[in-house]
């Protein structure tokens, strides 16, 4: 397997450098050069697989011709047999008719994000041994990703961890899930800005190394990392194959700010599997919203919502969907990249309307937000994070086809964001799970910076253990 880069100027890398590598040179993102295709015969012996073994299947054509076959199964069994606390996995809980939500908040930092990053982690440790080398992780999270991140990278021997969130811009649970975590090497930077500029800073620094000064590496633990997306297109294979497919299609609603998780299940749907509608949700900041409904993208004012973790404008991952809409034309990407920086960007009629094909949208503000977790808690008793609901209510409004079955992800437990519970009026209050019973009684270490480029990079290169040297 191979990888090129979104902008088509970058040379192709194997999986080991793809995972090391974060943002191309040319400044795109890597993609597989050619997908992998499964029949529908296939998919269907998938079936009453446990969530490891159809994890391998899934994910295997990715990293075969670098990973040996059972290396690369002893790492998915650590994952997914020895960190998430639900036997399924990802188990499915139904709403309505046809109407489920995957809960796929059973990791240790319970957030989706534990699916890829507990892999990633893995990956890491098994590459960087290989080839005796020390790298600096860098990345900005919006609320989950920093906390999944350091959970799962951790103990990795040859890893320097620094990760940006913004500044009283995340849950009192998300932060305390990032910065209680004890290491010499895992740095909490809590930058005086919003994620964007956070994200931002974490691209320019990937673009331009220098300041590392040849002693280490970054590696990108965001979803531009491909490893991130690629283990998130298996929980979609999963809950196909959970409520009867591969011969029935199934429709999607993903809460949604940096693209990512969505943009897994559409490569799943490339894949072979049959997907009929995918639901992009969102909040307030609709940047994705206004695109899928009326082709046009333009950044607006980041607005700070009951639902943090998709406070975001710039929407990383949007650019690989991007690149197929355009033909997998490097260059006409790179040039509408281009554009973006300074003006509102609209493509191609025929371009929109074939995205158009599978993707809804729909915005969700926090009063709706609150609303809906009271209606499902209401329903059910199923108590959903503000995410998740935003989820449920792009699902419900925005469904094609009673009669398929709509599944929304479940991406955070919703003890993680008790004001949105607390303002919903749902007369019950979550609580932490055992092994994490104690978070609010756990010291923090966290470092408040400027919003500046210049002031995280010097912060990195005073405090990063750069003693092995590439």
């Amino acid at each position: 397997m191979k990888y090129i880069s979104t902008r088509g100027s970058a040379p192709a890398l194997n999986f080991e450098d793809v995972l090391l590598t974060g943002l191309a040179p040319d400044g795109g993102l890597y993609v597989p050069e050619v997908l992998p295709r499964f029949t529908h015969e296939q998919i269907a012996s998938w079936a009453g697989l446990s969530y490891t073994d159809l994890a391998f299947n899934v994910m295997y054509p990715f990293v075969e011709g670098s990973i040996p076959e059972n290396d690369f199964r002893e790492m998915l069994r650590d994952t997914y047999e020895g960190s998430f606390s639900h036997k399924a996995v990802a188990p499915l809980a139904q709403l309505g008719r046809n109407e489920w939500v995957m809960e796929l908040f059973h990791g240790p930092t319970l957030a989706f994000k534990d699916f890829a990053l507990q892999l990633l982690g893995r990956l890491l440790d098994y590459v960087l041994e290989k080839r005796n080398e020390h790298v600096v992780i860098l990345g900005a999270t919006s609320g989950d990703t920093g906390s999944a991140a350091i959970e799962g990278c951790k103990r990795c021997k040859n890893v320097d961890i620094f990760i940006l969130h913004p500044h009283n811009r995340v849950s009192d649970v998300q932060r305390k899930q990032m910065t209680t975590i004890k290491g010499d090497n895992i740095h909490n930077l809590a930058v005086e800005g919003n994620f964007d500029d956070c994200q931002q800073m974490v691209k320019e620094s990937f673009g331009d190394q220098s300041f590392l000064e040849g002693k280490s590496r970054l590696v990108a633990v965001n979803s531009i990392n491909w490893a991130r997306i690629m283990a998130q297109i298996v929980y979609y294979f999963h809950a196909s194959l959970e409520l009867g497919g591969p011969h029935r299609s199934v429709s999607f609603s993903v809460p949604t700010g940096n693209f990512g998780d969505i943009f897994a299940g559409y490569l799943a749907r490339n894949m072979g599997l049959p997907i009929n509608q995918l639901v992009v949700a969102t909040n307030s900041n609709d940047i994705l919203h206004r695109f899928i409904s009326e082709n046009k993208y333009s950044p607006d004012t980041l607005h700070h919502t009951l639902s943090p973790s998709m406070d975001i404008m710039v929407s990383s991952n949007f650019e690989r969907l991007l690149f197929d809409l355009h033909g997998r034309d490097g260059k006409a990407l790179a040039e509408l990249m281009e554009s973006l920086k300074t003006e509102a960007v609209s493509i191609d009629d025929h371009r929109w309307k074939a995205a158009r094909t599978l993707f809804d949208s729909h915005a969700v503000d926090d009063e709706q937000t609150c609303q809906a977790i009271k209606d499902v808690f209401d329903e059910s008793e199923e108590l959903l994070d503000p995410h998740t609901a935003i989820g449920v209510v792009a699902a419900r409004e925005c469904r094609r086809d009673a009669s398929t079955p709509m599944v929304t992800l479940a991406t955070a437990h919703p003890v993680k964001f008790p004001e949105a519970v607390e303002k919903s009026g749902v007369d019950v209050s979550p609580e932490l799970p055992h092994h994490m019973a104690d978070l609010f009684d756990r010291e923090e270490s966290y470092t408040v910076i400027e919003n500046s480029l210049g002031a995280v990079q010097s912060y990195v290169k005073a405090h990063g253990n750069h003693n092995k040297s590439l």
